[in-house]
């Protein structure tokens, strides 16, 4: 269905009218409105809510990600769409937590943005190519091994602790004090999320610091 009225917010007039060509090429006939900050796009909303809202990220009375959490509580079929100038992962899966469907990037010309647009309304989020690439590199990487986050010495206390050494008979083996291979000890906890020296064994079986032949 196509979108009957948008809302840009951006506190740039140029970005703006960059938004809005864009929009008004994609969706013939839409109702755009516009803001500069935070405050004025909340009275733009309390007016008409918005078909679909492309938002900045950086605006002068907060930031961009609030309204987009407020539209997905209270108006979550408002499509909303992030435009900023911020291409990192921080910026990108924060918005998409908080509910953004689309994120493009600032440099796109107006007819590229104009395309990711349209996309809407055959169900492909507008995205700029480098962020696609992003989220695609983000899911398709291989899960990550907790093990590999212990220093060679957690691993070492790891493995000690998995072939039934006390924590003293540890420190002894390791030329270290009980103290420290405590600390080591609630450190390797932590970062294995386990909370027990059965758990610390199967950890440790699992990432092959042990096998059952060598507890």
């Amino acid at each position: 269905m196509q979108p009957d009225t948008g809302l840009i917010v951006d506190d740039h007039a140029d970005a703006r009218e960059w938004v809005e060509h864009a929009l008004r090429q994609a969706f013939p006939g839409i109702q755009v409105a516009t803001a500069h900050d935070l405050a004025t796009a909340r009275i733009a909303i309390s007016s008409s809510v918005p078909d679909v809202a492309v938002i900045d990220l950086g605006v002068p009375d907060g930031s961009g990600l609030s309204l987009i959490s407020e539209l997905q509580t209270t108006h979550p079929d408002t499509y909303k769409v992030v435009s900023t100038v911020f291409g990192d992962d921080r910026h990108l899966f924060e918005a998409l937590r908080a509910g953004a469907q689309g994120y493009v990037l600032k440099d796109e010309s107006r007819q590229a943005l104009c395309g990711m647009l349209q996309g809407i309304l055959k169900g492909e989020p507008p995205l700029s190519p480098s962020i696609a690439r992003r989220v695609l590199k983000h899911f398709l990487a291989p899960p990550s091994d907790p093990a590999m986050d212990l220093t060679a010495r957690e691993q070492d206390v790891l493995t000690l602790l998995a072939k039934g050494c006390t924590v003293r008979q540890a420190a002894e083996l390791l030329e270290i004090t009980p103290n420290t291979v405590s600390g080591y000890v609630k450190t390797i906890y932590r970062k294995l999320n386990i909370s027990n020296r059965a758990e610390a064994t199967l950890a440790a079986s699992r990432h092959g610091l042990v096998t059952p032949d060598s507890r």
